[in-house]
């Protein structure tokens, strides 16, 4: 499977290790053209208003949205799920490629000095500035915090969460996309 991970700015290299542990190919999306021939992609976290000036900088968000829009599986972490859903607190002109259908709070969990981990299904999940599902539409949650957040949703063959879970080493969340892109079933 060749992978793609938006390589603008974020948690690339930690994404990359996970996917290449698990025996993809991977390739860096920085224009257009590298979305060819991609059987998913990987939006990380990082910084989502700096990854939509980016995207639009270099032409991206467009093609991408497309993609999306035409059926490219994506697996988004933290500003990831934000790039990919709709923002109720959106920063002064951010866009977002709004192709899942849940609306979220950005930074819903503070700021950088209030990041945490927690376990989610008896595994380790970082959050940091960590956006919250506030309305999952019809996109079904697979995440939840021990109050009740939504922390995790999929749709169709898009999956996103809102923490990071390649920064613990984790490989589940990862494998049960990629199992679901090669159509078996959800574990």
């Amino acid at each position: 499977m060749v992978i793609g991970i938006l390589a603008l700015q974020g948690g690339i290299e930690e994404h990359r290790a996970v996917l290449e542990r698990l025996g993809c190919q991977v390739r860096l999306v920085r224009f257009p053209t590298d979305l060819e021939g991609l059987d998913g992609i990987v939006i990380p976290g990082g910084e989502s208003t700096v990854m939509d000036k980016l995207a639009r900088a270099f032409g991206l968000a467009e093609p991408l949205r497309d993609a999306l829009k035409s059926g490219l599986p994506a697996f988004g972490t933290c500003a990831g799920l934000i790039y990919l859903a709709e923002v109720e607190n959106p920063a002064p002109a951010q866009q977002t490629l709004a192709v899942l259908p849940v609306r979220v709070r950005r930074n819903a969990f503070g700021t950088q000095k209030d990041s945490f981990e927690q376990l989610i299904d008896g595994q380790p999940a970082t959050f940091i500035r960590a956006p919250e599902v506030v309305a999952a539409g019809d996109a079904e949650v697979i995440a939840r915090l021990a109050d009740g957040r939504i922390v995790g949703v999929r749709h169709g063959r898009n999956v996103a969460y809102s923490f990071h879970p390649e920064e613990n080493g984790r490989t589940d969340l990862h494998e049960q996309w990629l199992r679901n892109l090669r159509g078996e079933k959800h574990v």
